[in-house]
């Protein structure tokens, strides 16, 4: 082999193992929630990195998980796969995100010490369907408080009681 076909051979290698390394480095910077300025309820609220509304339940304090079973199909928490860290993306605070084990196993993700769900009636970036929902479900602001501005009585669309095994 001619010296300069081994020079060609050892850049590709070098390439290829380069081009592995910017992969996995854009595949763990990748956001898992930011902040976004949502016109419904006029701030900056918590989302998914994909820019989906995330939610907490009031009735969830702790450890103490009240949404399970058809609760969290209908509300499905923002869990993260075993041995990975959220990561914060544009307007959150890093140090305020973090995970709790749910009573699956599963890892959820939290802010501020609040459980994240997605609500299922938001089909795409910026809806707030879930907003006020039985008056125990809320947006969460980039600050970390809850966004109280429920839209409409807080019925229909939601989880009978809001919790509750299944």
């Amino acid at each position: 082999m001619s010296a300069h076909r081994r020079r060609t051979l050892l850049l590709a290698a070098l390439v290829a193992v380069l081009a592995t390394g910017v992969a996995i480095a854009a595949v763990h910077s990748t956001p898992t929630v930011k902040a976004a300025q949502n016109s419904t309820l006029n701030t900056k609220i918590v989302v998914t990195k994909t820019g989906r509304t995330l939610y907490h339940l009031t009735t969830e304090k702790g450890k103490k998980f009240t949404c399970t079973g058809s609760c969290a199909t209908i509300w499905p928490p923002l869990a993260i796969p075993k041995g990975s860290k959220p990561v914060a993306g544009p307007g959150i605070n890093k140090s305020k995100l973090g995970t709790i084990k749910r009573p699956d196993g599963r890892i959820q993700v939290t802010y501020y010490g609040l459980t994240l769900y997605r609500y299922s009636g938001d089909s795409k970036a910026g809806q707030t369907n879930g907003e006020g929902i039985q008056n125990i479900w809320y947006a969460i602001g980039a600050n970390g408080n809850l966004v109280k501005q429920a839209s409409g009585g807080g019925y229909g669309g939601g989880y009978g009681g809001g919790g509750g095994g299944g």
